[in-house]
């Protein structure tokens, strides 16, 4: 249930701050939203599996903490990921 390499290499291709970044804060962010929404339709598809809903609600909470650090360090670099990866309505 993880991200293909192509797709991962998509994401950080699009979410990068320069050609050697691979773990900056919106890489990470973009990630983690797309292995979330990646875990989230398989749980659509089997909902007694508890140890994949254990994993997601880690993902989430990690995401929740990045996020939280992004908003707090740089506050129009926040509003534009959030923006980008549709996290808030």
């Amino acid at each position: 249930m993880s991200l293909t390499p192509e797709e991962k290499a998509r994401i950080i291709e699009e979410f990068k701050l320069h050609d050697a970044d691979t773990g900056s804060v919106e890489v990470q962010i973009a990630l983690l939203t797309a292995r979330i929404r990646h875990v989230t339709e398989h749980l659509k598809k089997h909902p007694k599996d508890y140890h994949s809903r254990r994993g997601l609600m880690k993902m989430v909470g990690k995401r929740r903490k990045l996020l939280r650090y992004l908003r707090n360090d740089k506050p129009e670099v926040y509003k534009e990921l959030i923006s980008k990866l549709s996290l808030r309505k």
